[in-house]
């Protein structure tokens, strides 16, 4: 007997999660999406950074996944969201992120956490996505000379930081 015959959901398909606290589906799609936008800023190409070979994108994704065990319903839910949304869905088209849109969607999120979150969250949300980026260069820098963050690095991320309100 299939799920929807049993009063459950139809097999196959997955369900987000429900959105927590008081955001739009825009603003929610803002808050689940800036953590991939993140993590392809931090991994493509760009003047006077280091190669970016996959271990710098697995760091990404695993910080993605640390979110998981993070001590804030915010996270942890924006968590589930993005791993129920991409459950058997088909991969997306990668394209490369424009660090100048990704900034402003930063800004914007903050703006949306200052009036819909609570401080603790909007807190902890915004230094997870920020972690994302920092493993991701520092995995970059691990795989040059002396493994010093390369200078294009520190201003990406103190760019990424100023954005988010961290700086």
């Amino acid at each position: 007997m299939s799920h929807a015959a049993a009063g459950g959901r139809p097999a196959g398909r997955r369900v987000a999660p429900t959105i927590a606290g008081p955001y739009s589906a825009t603003e929610w799609e803002l808050l689940t999406g800036l953590p991939g936008r993140v993590i392809v800023a931090a991994v493509q190409p760009a003047p006077g950074r280091p190669y970016r070979g996959v271990a710098a994108g697995l760091a990404g994704l695993d910080a993605v996944a640390a979110g998981r065990a993070f001590d804030s319903d915010l996270v942890r839910t924006v968590v589930a969201a993005i791993y129920a949304r991409h459950d058997g869905a088909p991969a997306p088209t990668t394209q490369l992120a424009d660090l100048v849109d990704v900034l402003a969607a930063c800004r914007a999120v903050v703006r949306v956490l200052d009036r819909r979150a609570d401080p603790a969250d909007s807190a902890a949300y915004r230094q997870w996505v920020q972690s994302g980026a920092v493993r991701v260069c520092r995995t970059a820098s691990a795989m040059v000379p002396g493994g010093v963050l390369a200078p294009a690095d520190s201003r990406f991320l103190d760019r990424l930081g100023g954005a988010l309100g961290l700086g």
